[in-house]
């Protein structure tokens, strides 16, 4: 737990950088507990500084009848890139992995493992980002836990988020219901958080203004509801790019996918660093995309509320569904000729997200 004393002192920190006794249990450790994470995350329930967070099921069963519950690692290198920071990526990537399965998400943890000499400052930023993106997608941080590992035995701040969401009654999400016919849908354009983070490590002599997606989808998600209770699949696109997403759906559907290269949204910018470096855009992270997978009868009115919405002003249909061949992505080149999109093999970029 981030700390279990029923006391808030708030004591300000007084070192600069984090020290092993920040993870001893003892003084050092409260206050930094108290001063940067509780009262950042300033809540109700973390307030009771408890070893757990005590969540009222009435209330949770009000609003639907299952659970989300979802947990992701954050190793992002630099721990600050354009358009976001660790703290933020890890609120928005455990917001999104809930809402992609119908649930509106509530309660986060947050565990994070320091190296020690991090700059309590950086600790501070990252933490107040944490704050801004829970408020942003209306989540509540109510339970953690420090560690302090010893200088080169981390890179300088890792962090875990999960999170647990209420899944209506009405909706039934998965990947196993797609149908040949079904059309896929995306947000918005491709891999800018790739791009994005490749050149924030400053190993290129790149100037380019490509920022993150980073963003909460959950409100776009509930908008797309709202118009089509009916959605078969969603998934949100991070590490192994649009390509992975698809190819995982078409073996858990036992159906083809066909992608259509005229209609797969990518930035200029990110295209030209793609082209340089010999990069796929298909297999490029995204932390604020999300790909829909819809009855073709459905697809317009999806789309029309998704460009209604500002984290789906882009969106469009890039593919459709078929029934063979069974487990394969293809892609239609502008030539008109056809090519296999593979999963993901090894490693494009590593820590990512």
């Amino acid at each position: 737990m981030l700390h279990n004393s029923l006391t808030k002192s708030y004591k300000k920190v007084r070192d600069t950088h984090i020290t092993l006794a920040h993870g001893s249990g003892g003084k050092a450790m409260r206050d930094l507990i108290d001063n940067i994470f509780v009262n950042t995350f300033d809540n109700p329930i973390l307030s009771q500084l408890e070893d757990q967070a005590s969540l009222d099921l009435a209330s949770l069963m009000q609003q639907g009848n299952r659970l989300a519950l979802t947990t992701d690692s954050y190793v992002v290198d630099p721990l600050f890139f354009p358009g976001g920071d660790i703290g933020k990526l890890a609120i928005n990537g455990t917001v999104n992995d809930l809402a992609v399965s119908g649930a509106k998400p509530l309660y986060l943890t947050c565990s994070v493992i320091l190296e020690e000499g991090l700059s309590i400052e950086i600790l501070q930023q990252v933490v107040t980002s944490m704050k801004i993106a829970a408020n942003q997608a209306g989540v509540e941080i109510v339970t953690g836990d420090t560690k302090v590992v010893h200088r080169g035995a981390a890179d300088k701040l890792f962090i875990n988020t999960s999170g647990i969401g209420v899944i209506p009654s009405k909706f039934k999400i998965s990947a196993y219901n797609i149908q040949p016919g079904d059309v896929v849908i995306i947000n918005g354009h491709l891999g800018n958080h790739g791009a994005a983070i490749l050149i924030a490590r400053g190993e290129l002599a790149l100037d380019t203004n490509i920022e993150s997606d980073c963003q909460p989808l959950n409100d776009l998600v509930a908008t797309i509801l709202n118009v089509c209770p009916q959605v078969h699949a969603m998934r949100d696109v991070t590490r192994g790019g649009l390509a992975t997403v698809l190819n995982e759906f078409s073996l858990s559907s036992h159906v083809g996918i066909r992608l259509f290269e005229k209609s797969i949204p990518v930035r200029e910018e990110v295209q030209g660093v793609c082209e340089l470096l010999g990069l796929d855009p298909l297999y490029l992270a995204n932390e604020g995309k999300l790909v829909i997978v819809v009855a073709k009868e459905n697809a317009e009115k999806v789309l029309s509320a998704m460009k209604s919405h500002p984290m789906g002003y882009d969106a469009c249909i890039l593919g459709e569904v078929i029934d063979s061949p069974v487990g394969i992505v293809l892609l239609k080149t502008i030539f008109g000729t056809e090519r296999i999109v593979d999963m993901l093999v090894g490693e494009q970029l590593p820590r990512i997200c």
